[in-house]
């Protein structure tokens, strides 16, 4: 649009403007509801046509200058509606109502354009997908805000004896003002002991039930007290709830999960964003009540003592609200370049002492502390640009402040002389505008930042809300299992690596009663397969049937019963030797952890110590030597009736008296199938069945002879690995 087209779409809205302004103004219309009437039905008039008339010079209306016009068409009607409403018995709208002229009509023009203004600096949607993104924003803050609500369900008891101290309190609180000013009055004029002696009674009880004692302490207040205490039951309630839930969400995720998610993350959630969550709706929502119902207590108190007085102050509010936004937007793009100027000092000091050998042999002292100090320069100049923006903000903050305070007192002085309010009422007055203006900014303050706390929330419902990816919904849990597993056609790679390939169609059978050892270089596949045999996770490809029935069918805990595992470096858990044997039973028996022990070669060994069953292993075991770890944990394996028994390289760093314990321990269940991953020679010639694995892939198979006389690549592999 050219500069001529500007300048003839406004002169047509200002002729089109003022001519119905004008035309509402010459309209007689006798009594109030056909004046309010013909009022609105201009304000309407006067709406369309200048929205018309922009429409069809501009083409495109934007949504900063429909705000205006909206404002700029209603704002006569809402005055005159709202001094016919609170002034009946004076002439409605006094100057600017129906005696309008030029005056009006600017003042009707400024507040419209400042209240354009204010909306688009603090609620900016010039940018339309930016406006989307931060409406879309708001609304699943919105509902994830409202499921942590419902969450504390069990706790809606606390919650509603804390609103009602709330309420107690802060009405208590907004009657102290009232009565401190009928002392005055009653003081100022004749005065009358009952009522003296009424008003100092009710502003005593007042004082005693808010939030703000008469010595300005909250702590010794009663209804602060109770609502902190109730409140903090609640928090401490809820915080509780919502650990052990996240904690049991997290327990069943995949192992892949913890792989790509890192501890700190985890830990950080589970034991700060739950205190986080909890508070947001407390803590936050309980200001925000608090702020909310003293505003509008305030609010109405003070357009009881004066309506006028009281739009005079709320003039003040949309200022200081612009100035405040304008000053955080700067003040925040300051910091984080003042973040950015202090890491780059931090970094040079940082680079310096780590490498200050190179930087005394090319004699760069100097140049090093001239690069140092113009950072500390230019973090020092942020600073001050940062302080001196502060200042100048909170000038114009008390600026304002100063001119509503002497416009009050100009104002209220000529109605007292009027007879339209008492020195008390003033009084009054001014203790509650001492207030209003802070309550009704962190009124704003408080309704982003409940919405911003539940980002914590967010990040706890992300995870309470994940479905792991190996799934442990099967119900499948067969009388009878003869432990017959056959690997078919697997292709794998891991959640952390998925680029990588593991397993490459891998095909492979576990026979019941009998002992299958896999070999094969490091980094082949066999944990792979043992991995996966125990459901830790999903194959992209390919299935593993147990007895027939892939391995997802079956229950999760009948499963982890039927199908054990021994590691190479087995974990104990603090506690005695019976709570390591029965980890995870809940019906185990002592007579039953006795058996295990016995079948795993540990019961004399166990007996031997001084309180026997009930000796602590310390932290990881660290009591015990590894050969009684290794039995303890077979025990705890056998304890469980396992039809399938993994042994990942139990014996590779056992010395020969404790392997041959451990071997002695495995010869004594000859109805299990065994899965055994190992490099010993000793341990696997006594397999029945010998499965190489190099590449993903299975390259041989068969018993210890048979594939040394084929002399393929489990020869190689033995001649490489195994010869001494």
């Amino acid at each position: 649009m050219t500069f001529a087209a500007g300048v003839a779409a406004l002169v047509c809205a200002l002729c089109v403007d003022l001519t119905v302004f004008y035309a509402r103004a010459s309209v007689e219309t006798p009594g109030v509801p056909v004046r309010l009437s013909v009022l609105w039905g201009f304000a309407l008039l006067r709406f369309w046509a200048l929205a018309a008339a922009t429409r069809l010079t501009l083409g495109r209306v934007r949504r900063l200058l429909l705000r205006v016009i909206t404002a700029h068409s209603l704002l006569p009607a809402v005055f005159e509606t709202g001094s016919t409403a609170l002034y009946p018995g004076e002439e409605a709208g006094g100057r600017c109502g129906r005696l309008a002229d030029a005056r009006c009509w600017l003042l009707f023009v400024a507040a419209s354009l400042s209240a354009a203004l204010f909306w688009e600096v603090t609620i900016p949607d010039s940018d339309e997908d930016a406006a989307a993104a931060a409406r879309e924003q708001k609304k699943k803050a919105r509902v994830q805000f409202l499921r942590v609500v419902k969450l504390y369900r069990p706790d809606y008891p606390l919650l509603g004896g804390g609103l009602v101290f709330l309420t107690l309190a802060v009405v208590c609180e907004m009657s102290i003002p009232f009565y401190t000013g009928q002392i005055i009055d009653i003081l100022g004029s004749q005065y009358q002991r009952n009522q003296f002696r009424s008003a100092l009674l009710f502003m005593g009880l007042y004082s005693l039930g808010s939030s703000l004692s008469l010595s300005l302490s909250p702590s010794s207040s009663l209804s602060a007290g109770c609502r902190g205490g109730i409140l903090t039951c609640a928090i401490g309630s809820f915080t509780c709830r919502m650990k052990l839930q996240l904690f049991g969400a997290l327990t069943k995720q995949e192992i892949g999960f913890f792989e790509v998610t890192k501890p700190g993350d985890i830990t950080n959630r589970l034991s700060n964003d739950t205190v986080r969550m909890g508070e947001s709706v407390c803590l936050n929502v309980n200001v925000l009540l608090r702020t909310f119902i003293r505003t509008v207590g305030m609010i109405t108190l003070m357009m009881s003592l004066s309506w006028k007085l009281t739009l005079l102050i709320l003039l003040e509010t949309p200022v200081t609200g612009l100035v405040q936004n304008i000053y955080d937007t700067h003040d925040q793009r300051l910091q984080l370049a003042m973040q950015d100027s202090m890491a780059e000092a931090s970094e040079a000091v940082r680079e310096v002492l780590s490498n200050v050998n190179v930087v005394r042999s090319f004699n760069a002292e100097q140049h090093e502390a001239g690069r140092y100090g113009r950072s500390l320069v230019k973090t020092q100049d942020l600073k001050t640009r940062r302080g001196c923006f502060r200042a100048v903000s909170l000038l114009v903050q008390r600026l304002t402040g100063l001119c509503t305070q002497v416009l009050m007192l100009y104002y209220g002085r000529q109605f007292i002389q009027s007879g339209q309010m008492t020195v008390g009422s003033l009084l009054s007055f001014m203790l509650y505008q001492s207030d209003v203006g802070t309550n009704i900014r962190t009124l704003v303050y408080c309704v982003g930042a409940t919405l911003k706390s539940v980002g914590a929330a967010e990040r706890v419902f992300e995870y309470m809300d994940r479905r792991p990816v190996v799934s442990t919904d099967g119900t499948l849990r067969p009388d009878d299992l003869s432990g017959h597993v056959r690997f078919n056609r697997l292709t794998f790679a891991y959640p952390s690596n998925p680029d990588r390939t593991v397993l490459q169609d891998l095909s492979l059978e576990l026979k019941p009663g009998r002992m299958t050892a896999l070999v094969g270089p490091s980094g082949g596949g066999k944990t792979t397969c043992v991995s996966l045999l125990e459901r830790f996770y999903e194959p992209q490809a390919g299935e593993i049937l147990l007895d027939n029935e892939p391995l997802k069918s079956y229950d999760h805990g009948f499963l982890h019963r039927k199908v054990a595992m021994v590691g190479q470096d087995p974990v104990l858990f603090s506690g005695s030797i019976r709570d390591n044997i029965a980890y995870g039973l809940t019906d185990c028996s002592m007579e039953e952890v006795q058996e295990a022990a016995r079948l795993a070669h540990a019961h004399d060994f166990i007996q031997q110590m001084g309180r026997g069953y009930d000796t602590e292993v310390g932290e990881g075991g660290g009591q015990l030597s590894k050969s009684e770890k290794q039995r303890i944990a077979i025990a705890r394996a056998l304890v469980r009736r396992p039809q399938i028994i993994i042994l990942d390289e139990i014996t590779s760093s056992l010395d020969t008296e404790s392997e041959s314990e451990v071997q002695q321990a495995l010869s004594g269940l000859p109805d299990r199938t065994l899965l055994v991953i190992a490099h010993k020679l000793s341990t696997i010639e006594k397999a029945d069945q010998i499965v190489v694995i190099s590449g993903g892939v299975v390259e041989d198979r068969g018993s210890h002879q048979d594939l040394m006389e084929k002399k393929g690549s489990y020869y190689k592999l033995v001649e490489k690995l195994f010869a001494e």
